[in-house]
């Protein structure tokens, strides 16, 4: 059977996450839907991973089989007709190899989160970014999170729901820089817990409002204790940026 691996870009704001929900109301429903409508079957996409309720996606991937062969470009084009006037995007596409698997054989997920850091709040890019007030140190922020790389018991930065079977996750990128009023924090890493990039974002934060020293941000982590973890941040300033293969 062909299978074809896309990559989509979605507006997270409308939806109840990325994985399928009875209620209809996820990325993957609409996108299934779209699939459907185009080749006349129900077929099940799976994804390089799942976002939770209003976090947006860049480089989302996906793949899917089909029983008739098609030009991915026709696959595409088709199902980006058919998923209007949803906020969802086919932006690549191609057709590979049945070893390929969209979660399974990713080497690498990036993530970036956005934070609007001005006194007034944002007007275009509301609900695309986390707006905060008080000023931050990108610098101080940037020094904390260098402290956590590598391989390390993240229960701290794990929500309590996360059904993953070891907290323990290498993190390979944890990067804060500034531009401008935008503090922009990049996570690279094979794998994350649920919620940990907002997790890791909210209590950098404390770290660049001077409520917490880079040290104590370290020593968050050591608690591997999730009441140690500062406020999460919200999701409409996360971003699934890019998957490698």
């Amino acid at each position: 059977m062909p299978r074809f691996k896309l990559t989509v870009e979605y507006d997270g704001t409308p939806y109840c996450g990325w994985q399928s929900q009875t209620s209809r109301g996820a990325v993957q429903d609409k996108i299934e839907d779209a699939i459907e409508k185009f080749c006349g079957q129900r077929l099940n996409t799976q994804a390089a991973g799942r976002t939770d309720a209003g976090v947006h996606g860049l480089g989302q991937v996906i793949h899917f089989d089909t029983e008739k062969d098609y030009e991915p470009f026709r696959v595409a084009q088709a199902i980006n007709h058919h998923l209007k006037p949803n906020p969802i995007a086919i932006v690549a596409w191609e057709k590979v190899d049945e070893s390929f698997e969209a979660r399974f054989s990713a080497k690498a997920r990036h993530y970036e989160y956005q934070i609007l850091n001005r006194k007034a709040r944002p007007a275009l890019d509301h609900m695309r970014v986390w707006h905060v007030a008080q000023p931050l140190d990108a610098e101080a922020m940037h020094e904390a999170a260098q402290l956590i790389l590598g391989k390390h018991d993240f229960t701290t930065f794990r929500a309590s729901i996360c059904q993953a079977n070891s907290p323990i996750r290498t993190l390979d990128r944890l990067d804060v820089t500034r531009e401008g009023e935008t503090v922009f924090i990049n996570a690279s890493a094979l794998s994350f817990l649920h919620n940990q990039v907002r997790s890791l974002v909210g209590s950098l934060k404390m770290v660049g409002e001077g409520k917490w020293s880079p040290a104590d941000f370290r020593a968050a982590l050591d608690a591997a204790d999730r009441t140690a973890c500062g406020p999460v941040a919200p999701a409409h300033g996360l971003y699934l940026t890019q998957v490698d293969y």
